[in-house]
């Protein structure tokens, strides 16, 4: 396990920033063998391309046309879904071009849909989800939640040939080695069971993901002379694949939209109720697909680039929203494409899937979250950050599994890049210059290293590594040297050497060394003359946390004016705020005062939300009248030696009789503390909260809660309190609260 290690000073301020940084970020078995002939009920509306294709026999070399042309590998996919079943019968012949030095004496394929097989193999990412969509759903069974991929055959022209398919990895022994340069075309026949829930290959209500639906080449490592066996990771992602040319039909129900990257022809019909959709993908990374009967699609082509929006439901707003999206993506297309390198394919495709909480990239397309019409893309960083994966995955792509960085990092970078030319003030680069903490691992770890801290890592510190090298060198320098990376890189698998190599070649040695240094030892910390001041950081926190606090107090239907988090709302639009403390107290109160005092003015001074601080009487008297009577209000102490309390404590009674709280016996409870919320005595449009204990001091077993709970009592939670009422040893004995 490895945790964050923050400095001792200014500890809430630490949490309170790691805790932003999380949240407005945002910012991946052996089977039984069987014998089969092409299923003749999967119709195609012309697979002669891959009969010709799967009896070529093994070639001493690729025509040299054809090695320009065409990609290392091509698939001719012919498969078709069983929806009543929820099944794939599929073949496809592959031709595979050795690109290596070495002879190969096996071929290997990913089968990650075998990640379905058990719950323990299955990622992380959607389990939450599964236990709900399990618990709304009690007839489904456990096994329902499984599925898996069973290869029937794989043959070489008519000639079977042996393999075994173990751990998600499809062997497949060569009659003879596969010499350097030569190619090979075989034929798999396989049969897909598709898990119900939520997983990359799936169904749940009217729409079936379809990522890892058919086997794909591995990557061989020449260096290693290692296929890449490698399971897909449990809690994050491990794609690396290839750049490969696909022709894929998919036989459907007639009612199904199918969402698939390439370019399609139009749905041949070919028996009652069904169509096969046809689809060319040439020097793509990875294919997918996505299908159900309530899709709806808007569309606009722009300068021989055509952008597609998939959604579902019938509210006319939602046509309003999608076609926003879609201008939007063209302009975060066309800003990566001037600073990186133009995209090079004529679509780009959008679905929107039950899959709640996150976006998921894959090449020519990605996967969104359902919106809401009223979401504006603007306000949709998850959207640009998909995007941007599209240059750094699909285009440029690298092993996932061990070197994350490449990809989650560019593309946070690259959101967080158009984001600051937007002049958006949260989602630009200050929202990099935010550096809680260091954290104990480098940059550049592997997945089963990062463990639970991946986004930490590799998107947050990822991108202040990359911010860092942009600010050290400029923004044309940058730019130049992005551009010669993707030169580089474009349809291939970059490694961390290789961009470090590219950062030596274009910006100098110096450079190579910094981001040497920042991704391969622990501990990485933007550097100070490129970290906010204070000063920028307060008024930063304060933009990003107005907000969320104005939509608490708005979006709650019904939500009281007496809440304690109402007054952080007040604060955050400017209304005056003063802290008032008890005088003629014991050393022990007067030390407690403070302390409680101070641990809500580090809230305030994080914020950026300005007070004032009253301690004795003489000073109370003279702002009584005047400031305080506009001014919103905290107060810290024993009622009997507060000020303000001695002075209205007439009025204070009936407003907190009025939220339900009998003032007079709480303040007489001994041994007892807490806190209420009430308006103003005499200011109905300001509010007053009391942080009070009934003796001298606090007991050593309440300080500590009392402390604790005050400080939330200030911050977005589940819990909004009206008062709250703790006992002498610092437990919840009552309280009343909006959940």
């Amino acid at each position: 396990m490895h945790t964050l290690k923050i400095k001792p000073t200014n500890i809430i301020k630490k949490v309170m920033l790691s805790t932003l940084v999380v949240t407005l970020a945002a910012s991946p078995l052996v089977h039984t063998t069987h014998a089969a002939q092409w299923n003749s009920s999967i119709q195609t509306a012309d697979w002669e391309t891959a009969r010709v294709a799967s009896n070529m026999q093994q070639t001493s070399s690729i025509p040299q046309a054809m090695s320009q042309e065409q990609s290392p590998i091509q698939y001719q996919i012919k498969a078709r879904l069983d929806e009543k079943d929820m099944t794939i019968q599929g073949s496809q012949a592959v031709t595979y071009r050795n690109t290596s030095k070495d002879p190969l004496k096996e071929l290997v394929m990913h089968t990650y849909a075998d990640a379905n097989r058990s719950k323990a193999t299955q990622t992380i990412m959607y389990q939450d989800q599964n236990e709900q969509i399990a618990k709304e759903q009690p007839e489904k069974k456990a096994a329902d939640f499984l599925g898996g991929i069973d290869i029937l055959e794989v043959k070489q022209q008519e000639e079977k040939l042996l393999f075994n398919n173990k751990n998600q990895a499809l062997s497949v022994q060569l009659k003879t080695p596969l010499q350097p340069g030569q190619s090979i075309t075989f034929q798999v026949d396989y049969r897909l069971d598709i898990p119900y829930g939520m997983q990359r290959i799936s169904y749940y209500k009217d729409q079936i993901n379809g990522a890892h639906w058919f086997p794909v080449m591995s990557v061989y490592d020449e260096n290693t002379h290692q296929w890449n066996k490698t399971p897909y990771s449990t809690s994050f992602e491990s794609d690396f694949y290839t750049s490969s040319d696909f022709n894929v039909e998919l036989n459907v129900p007639e009612s199904y939209e199918v969402v698939m990257p390439g370019e399609l022809s139009s749905p041949k019909s070919v028996e009652h109720g069904r169509k096969v959709v046809t689809s060319y993908a040439g020097n793509t990374r990875e294919f997918v697909f996505f299908a159900g009967p309530n899709l709806k699609v808007e569309r606009e082509t722009r300068n021989g680039l055509t952008v597609e929006y998939f959604y579902s439901g019938d509210d006319p707003a939602k046509k309003a929203a999608v076609d926003k999206y879609i201008d939007y993506a063209f302009k975060v297309i066309a800003f990566y494409s001037e600073k990186y390198g133009k995209y090079p394919y004529p679509e780009f495709r959008v679905i929107e899937t039950h899959v709640d909480g996150f976006g998921v990239e894959y090449s020519r397309l990605i996967q969104m979250p359902q919106r809401e019409p009223a979401r504006l893309p603007k306000d949709d960083s998850t959207f640009v950050h998909e995007i941007a994966h599209q240059w750094f995955h699909a285009l440029i792509g690298n092993n996932s599994e061990t070197e994350s960085f490449l990809d989650e990092a560019f593309a946070d970078f690259s959101m967080v890049y158009f984001l600051e030319k937007q002049g958006d003030k949260l989602g630009g680069f200050r929202s990099i210059q935010l550096d809680p903490s260091p954290i104990d691992l480098p940059i550049a770890s592997t997945n089963e290293q990062v463990g639970e801290m991946a986004n930490y890592l590799f998107y947050q510190k990822g991108r202040q590594a990359i911010y860092q090298l942009y600010r050290s060198v400029g923004e044309q320098k940058f730019d130049a040297f992005m551009k010669e990376y993707f030169h580089r890189f474009v349809n291939q698998n970059a490694t961390v050497n290789g961009l470090l190599d590219t950062i030596e070649d274009v910006l100098g040695k110096e450079q190579r060394q910094e981001m040497e240094k920042a991704l391969i030892q622990p501990d990485f910390e933007l550097k100070q003359e490129y970290q906010m001041s204070e000063k920028e950081l307060a008024a930063y926190m304060h933009d990003a946390y107005q907000p969320q606090y104005e939509a608490v107090v708005n979006n709650i239907p019904n939500l009281p004016y007496e809440v304690m988090i109402r007054l952080m709302e007040k604060s955050f639009r400017g209304e005056p705020l003063t802290i008032v403390l008890g005088d003629q107290v014991s050393k022990a109160a007067a030390k407690q005062q403070e302390q409680a005092t101070s641990q809500l003015t580090q809230i305030f001074d994080v914020f950026g939300i300005k007070y004032d601080v009253v301690r004795d009487r003489k000073q109370l008297k003279q702002k009584l009248k005047r400031e305080i009577g506009s001014s919103n209000l905290i107060l810290v102490g024993n009622a009997k030696s507060n000020g303000i309390v001695q002075a209205l404590k007439t009025n204070i009674n009936v407003r907190a009789n009025g939220i339900g709280l009998a003032w007079k016996d709480v303040m007489k409870t001994a041994g007892h503390s807490g806190a209420y919320v009430i308006k103003h005595p005499y200011n109905q449009n300001r509010l007053m909260i009391h942080y009070y204990w009934n003796d001298d001091h606090l007991s050593a077993k309440a300080t500590e809660s009392f402390m604790t709970k005050s400080q939330e009592s200030l911050m977005i939670s589940n819990d909004l309190y009206q008062y709250y009422e703790l006992d002498r040893n610092g437990k919840l004995k009552t309280s009343k609260k909006v959940e």
